[in-house]
């Protein structure tokens, strides 16, 4: 019985070590859990260069009338048919989404995904992060 409880420390520092490292985060993957992927600005740039792409602005009316992407099309968001206007796009095309910092595109983005387009990308800082480069 008393080699049990010598053994006890060590058996419950194994198992915290365990818990605490199974809770660590890992490396996220380049696919997001909606499907689409994240990227930065120089990727987004390259991407833009391939056939089939279309740069895909989900910002209002007033954020695009401050500048926006070259050749990119604009689908509001925020408009109440946003989502019937996507179902229209073609899904067999690649789309780089984009937004003034991120969030709405993301959720353009996971949105698309769900609705079965297979090659949707999000540019990680939106608007903002491309101004900056």
């Amino acid at each position: 019985m008393q080699k049990i409880y010598r053994s006890l420390p060590v058996l419950s520092a194994l198992l915290l070590t365990f818990l605490t490292a199974s809770c660590q985060p890992t490396a996220a993957p380049a696919t997001e859990a909606g499907g689409y992927e994240n990227l930065t600005v120089a990727q987004f740039k390259e991407k833009m260069d391939s056939p089939e792409v279309v740069v895909l602005d989900v910002r209002t009316p007033a954020e695009t009338a401050a500048g926006k992407i070259a050749g990119a099309q604009e689908l509001d968001f925020k408009a109440p048919n946003f989502q019937e206007a996507v179902g229209q796009l073609d899904k067999d095309k690649t789309y780089l989404v984009y937004c003034r910092s991120g969030g709405r595109s993301s959720a353009a983005a996971s949105m698309m995904t769900e609705m079965g387009f297979t090659k949707v990308y999000n540019l990680t800082g939106g608007y903002l992060a491309w101004e900056k480069e």
